[in-house]
């Protein structure tokens, strides 16, 4: 390590559902201190997910982010000259973010016409198994697996 390790900042949990994990993807959510739109775009998302599903928005988003974390993953490792791609255990914390992280990125990438139906259809397809994200996390751990004649470089 070079330096200290960075302070773990404390997030509020947020207005509605006072969940901090919910604060935690509004905030990766938001594009330029828009706070307010991002809140938006999720509470609309969680009603769009009330009206597809008979489910409560909150446990659909909870059930897709559980789906959507990754075990294990590969980084890479430079042992005399040749660099492998290791297989290590993931963080819980880094977990979180990692799906949180491909939710997002997952629910841009669709070709709905807003952000809310964007949104609420990535959640939904996270929730039962299928989509950009999931399968994302489920291409991590094929790449582990492929790899796991290396782990013994694991340090």
């Amino acid at each position: 390590m070079r330096r200290r390790k960075a302070p773990v900042r404390p997030v509020l949990g947020d207005p509605i559902h006072n969940n901090k994990v919910i604060t935690k993807f509004v905030n990766k959510l938001m594009f330029g201190g828009k706070k307010s739109t991002a809140q938006k775009i999720i509470y609309g998302a969680f009603e769009k997910i009330e009206k597809k599903s008979e489910e409560k928005g909150v446990e659909i988003f909870e059930k897709a982010l559980e789906n959507v974390k990754p075990l294990v993953e590969v980084r890479a490792r430079r042992v005399g000259g040749a660099t492998y791609q290791v297989p290590v255990e993931v963080r819980i914390t880094r977990q979180q973010s990692l799906s949180i992280r491909w939710l997002i990125d997952a629910a841009r990438k669709r070709n709905e016409r807003t952000m809310v139906d964007r949104l609420a259809n990535e959640l939904l397809d996270a929730a039962s198994e299928k989509g950009l994200a999931f399968k994302k996390k489920e291409d991590t751990h094929k790449m582990a697996e492929a790899n796991k004649a290396f782990a013994h470089y694991r340090w």
